[in-house]
C-alpha cells in the first residue's frame, strides 16, 4: 500500500472529526484526577465496534495521546495532576501559576507534548520493527537494573537525601502490601481482605497530591488563594525557549521512546527519568520545584513520546506495551486482526493508516490545547471553596472506580492526611511514587533472576551480568549515581558559600 493511498484515506472529515473528538475526550478524561487515557478508551471502546477497523483504531489512539497531555492542566493551575505521569509538571508548573504565570506553564505543556509527541511517532513509523526486537532483549536482568536506575534518579528529585531516602522506602513498603504474585504468601495484610489486593498506584497519587493540596486549601481565605492573572505572553515565545532547547526535548523525547518500548514499566518511569536528568543537566538559574520550564519540557516531551513507542511491540509482535495499548490490542482481536509482523502484510492499510494517522492526534491535541489555554487558565477565577468539593469528589471517583472499591477510597483519604503533613514537614512526594510504582517490578523481575540463575545452577550475581545489555546497565547504574553524588556535592558547597556570604 502506498503512502498517497494512504495519505488520501487520511485527510478526509470523517477521519478528521473522530481524530478531534478522540483527542478532546482524551484531555478532557486526563484532567479529571483519577482518570486517565486507559479509562478513557475503555468508556468508549463500544463506539469502535461499528467503524471501519482503521477509523476506530484512530479514536482510540487520539484519546490515549490527549489522555497524556489532559494530566498536566490540573496540575499546572491547581497541583492536581490528572494522572500520576503529570505530577512532575506539578512541581514546577504550579509554582509558575503561583507566580502569576500560568498560561505560560501551559503553553510549555502543550508545545513540550507537541514535540514529544511527533518524536513517538515517528520513531513509531519508522523504526518499528528493530525497536520491537530490540525490547525482546530485555529480561528479568535487564528489566531488574532498568527499575533500579530509577530509584537512584529519587537522588536528584530532592534537596534532602535523607527525606527522599525515607519517602522511597515508604513508597517501596507500600508495593508489598498484599498477596505476593511470587509466593502466594500475605504480607502486611492483617487479615483484611481490602489489603490482599494490594495497594494501586492510583488511590497512592490521588491521596498524596489531589486529597493533601485540597485538604491544605480547606479554610483559605479568599485572599490566600493564588490569583487569575491575564498574562500576555505570545506563544512563539515559548516555542523559541523550547526550541532552544532542543537537545533537551530529544534526549526527553528519547527516554520516553526507550522506556515505553519495555512491556510493564509504563509511562511513569520514563516521566520522572527525563525530570531527573533536566534537573541534573538544567543551565537555567531557575532551581527546580520553584517554576523550572526545563521539568515541564523534560517531562512532557517524554510522556507523549511514550505513546508511539509503546504501540511499537503491539504492532510488530502482538505484545502490549502498557495497559492503554493493551486495551487497544483488544479492539483489533475483536475486529478480527491478527496482531504480529502479519499485520503489516494482511492488513497493511490498518497498520500504515493508523501510523501516520496517530501524527493527525498529534495536530489536532496541540489545536484544541493551543486553544483552550484562555478558557483552562479560568479556573484560576473560580472561588476555592467551588474547587476543593469538586475536586474531591471527582478524586473520590477515581479511586473507586479503578477497582469498584470503598476500600481504596479509604486509602486515598488516609493517604491523603499523611501527605498533607508530609507536605508541611517539607517530606517530597515524588520519591513515595516511584517507590509505589517499580517495587513491584524491581521485586518480580529479581525474583525471576533468582530463579533462573538457580534452574542454572550458577551464582545470580552471574546471571545478573550475563549479558552485554546487561553490563551496559550495570555501568549505567553506576555513573547515575556518581552523577548524583557530585551534584549532592555542588549543592552542599554552593549552600556553604551562600551562608557564608
Amino acid at each position: 500500500m502506498d503512502i498517497f493511498s494512504i495519505l488520501l484515506n487520511l485527510f478526509t472529515p470523517s477521519v478528521f472529526l473522530v481524530v478531534f473528538a478522540g483527542v478532546l475526550v482524551g484531555i478532557v478524561v486526563g484532567a479529571i484526577p483519577g482518570l486517565n487515557g486507559a479509562i478513557g478508551i475503555s468508556l468508549l471502546l463500544p463506539l469502535t465496534f461499528t467503524m471501519e477497523p482503521q477509523i476506530g483504531l484512530l479514536l482510540l489512539g487520539g484519546i490515549y495521546m490527549g489522555g497524556m497531555y489532559g494530566g498536566s492542566i490540573t496540575a499546572i493551575l491547581i497541583n492536581v495532576p490528572g494522572d500520576v505521569v503529570a505530577a512532575p509538571v506539578a512541581m514546577e508548573g504550579y509554582p509558575l501559576t503561583q507566580q502569576g504565570r500560568a498560561k505560560e506553564a501551559l503553553y510549555y505543556s502543550i508545545f513540550s507534548s507537541m514535540f514529544g509527541g511527533f518524536i513517538g511517532v515517528l520513531v513509531l513509523i519508522l523504526f518499528t520493527p528493530p525497536l520491537a526486537r530490540f525490547a525482546l532483549q530485555f529480561g528479568p536482568a535487564e528489566m531488574f537494573f532498568v527499575s533500579l536506575s530509577g530509584l537512584i534518579i529519587v537522588g536528584a528529585l530532592s534537596g534532602s537525601i535523607l527525606k527522599a531516602a525515607l519517602a522511597v522506602l515508604l513508597g517501596l513498603f507500600i508495593s508489598t502490601v498484599g498477596v505476593d504474585m511470587i509466593t502466594g504468601s500475605e504480607r502486611f495484610t492483617f487479615d483484611s481482605l481490602g489489603l490482599r489486593s494490594g495497594i494501586s498506584v492510583v488511590p497512592v497519587v490521588l491521596g498524596l497530591f489531589c486529597f493533601a493540596e485540597m485538604f491544605l486549601n480547606i479554610g483559605k481565605k479568599p485572599s490566600e488563594q493564588v490569583q487569575y492573572r491575564d498574562q500576555k505572553i505570545s506563544r512563539m515565545t515559548v516555542i523559541k525557549d523550547i526550541l532552544s532547547q532542543r537537545f533537551l526535548v530529544w534526549k526527553s523525547g528519547l527516554i520516553g521512546t526507550v522506556v515505553g518500548l519495555l512491556p510493564g514499566v509504563g509511562t511513569t518511569l520514563a516521566v520522572f527519568m527525563s525530570y531527573g536528568d533536566a534537573k541534573r543537566a538544567s543551565r537555567r538559574d531557575i532551581p527546580f520545584e520553584q517554576g523550572n520550564p526545563d521539568g515541564i519540557i523534560a517531562a512532557e516531551s517524554a510522556n507523549n513520546a511514550t505513546v508511539g513507542s509503546s504501540m511499537v511491540p503491539l504492532l510488530a509482535l502482538g505484545v502490549p506495551g502498557s495497559p492503554t495499548s493493551a486495551i487497544i490490542a483488544g479492539a483489533l482481536v475483536i475486529h478480527g486482526i491478527v496482531l504480529g509482523p502479519s499485520l503489516f502484510v494482511n492488513r497493511p492499510d490498518v497498520a500504515f493508516t493508523f501510523l501516520y494517522g496517530m501524527l493527525l492526534t498529534v495536530v489536532a491535541m496541540t489545536i484544541i490545547g493551543a486553544i483552550g489555554i484562555k478558557y483552562f487558565s479560568y479556573i484560576l477565577k473560580i472561588k476555592m471553596e467551588y474547587i476543593v468539593p469538586t475536586v474531591l469528589v471527582f478524586a473520590l471517583f477515581g479511586a473507586y472506580s479503578l477497582r469498584n472499591s470503598l476500600f481504596d477510597v479509604f486509602i486515598a483519604i488516609i493517604l491523603g492526611i499523611a501527605g498533607a503533613i508530609f507536605k508541611k514537614m517539607h517530606v517530597p512526594l515524588a520519591p513515595i511514587i516511584i517507590g509505589v510504582v517499580l517495587g513491584p517490578l524491581i521485586e518480580t523481575n529479581l525474583a525471576r533472576a533468582m530463579r533462573i540463575a538457580g534452574a542454572r545452577n550458577m551464582p545470580l550475581w552471574e546471571y545478573l551480568l550475563a549479558t552485554p545489555l546487561s553490563k551496559g546497565l550495570v555501568a549505567l547504574v553506576v555513573i547515575m549515581l556518581l552523577v548524583v553524588i557530585r551534584m549532592r556535592h555542588k549543592e552542599k558547597i554552593a549552600a556553604k558559600e551562600v551562608k557564608n556570604a
